[in-house]
């Protein structure tokens, strides 16, 4: 067989490497978004403190804040979170009588000017972007999965096309307790490029992280597919956060190959039996963390919360001290991204204190073989190892109401023989040890987290 000039064997090696270049293309595509959060994020996001209603000024406040205090510890992201796009939205709840939304001629929304100012002109979040880029730190937004209701029922353009937004939505599974938005069908000609031509839009502003919520909860795995392509094709590293949970644990492998990080538990707020649900929930979701995509525990409700909230008054969190310790040590040895909540310029020093010890941001970000080791009668432990150095971490958790002494086999557990030296992370201490049972008294709902070296 010939095809003027070429012979079968010709044509067959040059379909092989087609098809290797293609799959070895796509490969490439997924290790670099997978590669754009080489360790969790870290970072601030709006909605425990403000929640639909976060006004320009006090994301600068808190990026300030970030950039002066955090920075040097890793913290980058600022995120606004839900509704940005209305003027005259409300806390406790959601203004959905009378919304005054802010959108493009092509059924995209913009931020709304009388709460962004620097957004007028069509700039969009350009200019917050550039402020905080010039600070080195990043902005994420929120966004809805779907396409505008208001889009639709207008029947506006879909950007690039002559499809309207009329042509691809569905009213089916609809967000139960927010409407501004329709069901994307995936199937119907425009879609794609609805999701493509909203990313872009993103990209143009400098946007470098997007929480797309209502997305995870039933699980929408062709709007999230179609979001990753569109942040594939948009030529701007955007980190894709999918909320809110808990995350159909069946699709696991999908999602962590389609996102940087995913929910594993609807809101968490400042109460001991959220907190307390979050031991069994990591334990199941511990399989599916990978560099680059991981199961997220939510938001750390900390510090001062509730000021414009969705839910809850103004406050500081209502964890204890030692709730406190276990909410960051929980994340860090599992690994979960940190967004913390509360408001950053309203900061006590013990907050402050929870957010820069250097050596326990070192076990989230540098820590491998991250696992539970034992959950029995309000005993828990999680243990770490530090690749570099072949230090152990071990993180006891008593989740009972009174004092309880936790203890672990050194040799089984930790595999360490012979004299070894533990440090208390939160409080600094060092001590030699030679028993090769390690015990602890841990308060109630408290932690302890040691580093163990020989």
């Amino acid at each position: 067989m010939r095809i003027k000039g070429y012979n079968k064997n010709t044509l067959v090696l040059f379909f092989a490497l087609f098809f290797w270049q293609l799959i070895h293309a796509q490969i490439k595509g997924q290790k670099d978004f997978h590669s754009w959060a080489p360790t969790p994020p870290m970072g601030w996001n709006s909605w425990d403190c403000y929640g639909p209603n976060v006004t320009e000024a006090e994301v600068k406040a808190n990026a300030d804040y970030m950039a002066q205090n955090l920075k040097q510890y890793g913290w980058n992201y600022i995120v606004v979170d839900i509704r940005w796009y209305v003027a005259n939205d409300k806390s406790h709840g959601y203004n959905e009588t009378d919304p005054q939304y802010s959108i493009d001629s092509f059924g995209r929304y913009l931020p709304a000017v009388n709460r962004f100012p620097s957004s007028a002109g069509g700039k969009g979040f350009k200019p917050l972007a550039d402020y905080l880029h010039s600070k080195g730190l990043k902005l994420g937004i929120h966004i809805m999965r779907g396409v505008p209701v208001i889009a639709v029922k207008n029947k506006m353009q879909i950007y690039g096309t002559d499809r309207t937004a009329a042509d691809i939505f569905s009213d089916s599974v609809q967000c139960p307790w927010l409407h501004d938005m329709y069901t994307v069908v995936s199937t119907k000609p425009g879609a794609q490029e609805y999701y493509n031509s909203i990313i872009n839009l993103y990209a143009a502003w400098g946007v470098d992280f997007i929480k797309c919520d209502d997305l995870s909860r039933p699980y929408h795995k062709a709007e999230i597919e179609m979001l990753r392509k569109a942040i594939d094709k948009c030529g701007r590293k955007i980190v894709l956060s999918c909320s809110p949970g808990e995350t159909p644990i069946a699709e696991g492998k999908h999602v962590q190959a389609h996102a940087n990080m995913w929910r594993t538990i609807d809101d968490f707020w400042d109460n001991w039996q959220e907190l307390k649900a979050h031991f069994d929930i990591f334990a199941r979701w511990n399989q599916y963390r990978m560099e680059g995509a991981y199961p997220d525990g939510d938001m750390l409700p900390l510090g001062h919360l509730g000021i414009k909230a969705e839910r809850g008054n103004d406050r500081m969190s209502l964890f204890s001290k030692d709730e406190q310790y276990t909410v960051i040590t929980l994340w860090s040895i599992f690994k979960s991204p940190l967004m913390f909540g509360g408001d950053l310029p309203g900061n006590d020093s013990f907050t402050l204190s929870l957010l820069t010890n250097k050596e326990v941001l070192y076990l989230l970000n540098h820590s491998v073989n991250n696992r539970q080791i034992l959950n029995a009668e309000n005993k828990i432990v999680w243990t770490a190892d530090d690749p570099t150095t072949g230090n152990k971490y071990v993180a006891f958790f008593n989740a009972a109401d009174t004092a309880q002494t936790i203890s672990v086999s050194v040799l089984k557990e930790l595999a360490i023989k012979g004299n070894y030296t533990i440090k208390d992370l939160w409080i600094g201490k060092k001590e030699k040890r030679t028993a090769q049972m390690l015990s602890v008294a841990v308060n109630p709902h408290g932690t302890v987290l040691y580093k163990v070296s020989k």
